[in-house]
C-alpha cells in the first residue's frame, strides 16, 4: 500500500478538468461493447459536467468540450438503431 504522500504529490499535478477527461475516456471505451445510445447518453452526461463544474478549478476550454459535447451526444442518441 502507497502512502498518501506520494498518492497526494501525484495527483497535485493534475486538475479536475484533467481527471473528468480520464472519466470521460475510460467510460466511453466501457460503453462501446455496450451500445450506442449508452455511449450518447455518456457523452451528454459527462458534457454536462464538464459545463457544470466551477471554472475556477479547471482551464476555460473544458467549458468549450463541454459544449461540444452536449451537441454531439443528442446527434450520436438519434443516429443510434439500437
Amino acid at each position: 500500500m502507497l502512502p498518501l504522500q506520494v498518492i497526494d504529490s501525484f495527483l497535485l499535478d493534475y486538475n479536475v478538468g484533467q481527471a473528468l477527461l480520464l472519466g470521460l475516456i475510460l467510460t466511453t471505451v466501457a460503453t462501446l461493447p455496450v451500445s450506442r445510445k449508452a455511449l450518447a447518453l455518456n457523452t451528454i452526461l459527462f458534457g454536462v459536467l464538464f459545463l457544470l463544474t466551477p471554472q475556477t478549478l479547471v482551464p476555460t476550454h473544458y467549458l468549450f468540450l463541454g459544449i461540444l459535447l452536449i451537441v454531439v451526444g443528442p446527434l450520436v442518441y438519434v443516429t443510434a438503431r439500437d
